[in-house]
């Protein structure tokens, strides 16, 4: 198999020899050119057709919002990772690329201490990115179904009336996200609680766009928040959130413990927490991403009564997290991303049913 070949676009010299330099030393990666703004970039893009694209925000000329814009028009499918900073200016800038069709970002190292840091920052997140986004196997994401398959292995199982709908993502989840819950209406009668793979500030000021765009109130979870029908809780960037029953009601806990799959907000952790709390009563949903997170919590939500779906493989920017799910034999709804959000209604309009038959008997 060739190796996956890329177009660094940054204006900054130093960044543009750090990723080509970072990127050089997987064989299976070649970076076959770079450009110092987006005019270039496209020209380039043209001339070289490279399986994937890095993309600096801020560049002259032109900057990565009005190439990625031009650079869509005529590569609707080409891989775009942006690179962005941890500042609100940054995460606001990368939210507004991922909704005009970036798959994906990584941040910028900043005060990491020496060349060496930098490096390993940016291999730890972008070499896995590009692998993923070009299809290229890695150790730690379980390889996919055939594409040709439309169903699990295991059938799905309905589960008891969800009390609660608990839903992971990562790559791609941005978007997915604000389908499935642009879906559910204002007065849904359940809580909802997130995790998106999202450093610190993005998850605040993703919460806010969501809120804005939904019936539903949408907010970043504080430590304490307590759950409740019709409101959506997020997980900050780098804190578990977990589920906790208290004389309140059941409230969001934030912790910074040890990572799980990697990842600090862990989906898993969540999942786990709302079986604690809610026994069969949890339906979880399981969103495009990268890797494994949230396959070894949705078993244990179905082996405790509840329900999964998750994302199929055709409509999801990348397979893993889904396919993780499928993989894992754990018995599953595999829906295309438009009918999540009809999906999660029919299991909580079929629960208001079997309450409302019970009170009549």
């Amino acid at each position: 198999m060739p190796p996956v070949s890329v177009l660094v676009v940054d204006d900054s010299v130093v960044v543009r020899r750090l990723v080509s330099d970072v990127l050089a030393e997987d064989p299976a990666i070649e970076v076959v050119g770079t450009a110092v703004n987006g005019k270039i970039a496209l020209e380039k893009i043209a001339q070289l057709g490279p399986d994937l694209v890095t993309l600096d925000i801020e560049m002259p000329v032109m900057d990565g919002l009005e190439t990625l814009v031009a650079l869509r028009a005529a590569h609707p499918r080409l891989p775009v990772i942006m690179f962005s900073t941890l500042t609100e200016l940054g995460a606001s800038a990368t939210l507004d690329a991922l909704e005009r069709g970036a798959n994906d970002y990584v941040t910028k190292p900043a005060n990491v201490g020496s060349v060496t840091a930098a490096m390993d920052a940016v291999r730890a997140q972008l070499i896995p990115r590009i692998k993923a986004l070009t299809g290229v196997r890695t150790p730690h994401v379980p390889a996919p179904a055939p594409a040709r398959r439309v169903a699990p292995a295991v059938p799905a199982r309905t589960g008891a009336p969800p009390d609660v709908v608990v839903i992971g993502s990562s790559t791609g989840g941005p978007d997915a996200l604000a389908t499935v819950i642009g879906a559910l209406p204002a007065d849904l009668p359940v809580p909802v609680a997130i995790v998106q793979h999202m450093p610190p500030v993005f998850t605040g000021l993703f919460a806010q766009r969501l809120d804005a765009r939904s019936g539903l109130t949408v907010r970043e979870a504080q430590d304490g928040d307590v759950l409740r029908p019709g409101t959506v809780l997020i997980a900050p960037g780098d804190h578990h959130l977990r589920l906790r029953s208290t004389p309140a009601g059941v409230v969001g806990r934030l912790d910074q413990g040890p990572q799980e799959n990697y990842c600090r907000p862990a989906v898993d952790v969540l999942f786990r927490s709302a079986t604690e709390i809610y026994g069969p009563r949890v339906l979880a949903v399981v969103l495009t991403g990268m890797g494994s997170d949230g396959a070894r919590g949705a078993a244990t939500i179905v082996e405790a009564g509840g329900s999964a779906i998750v994302q199929d493989q055709a409509t999801s920017v990348v397979w893993g997290m889904p396919g993780a799910v499928v993989a894992a034999g754990v018995p599953a709804e595999v829906l295309p991303l438009a009918d999540v959000g009809a999906a999660i209604l029919s299991r909580l309009q079929r629960a208001g049913t079997e309450q409302r038959r019970a009170v009549l008997r």
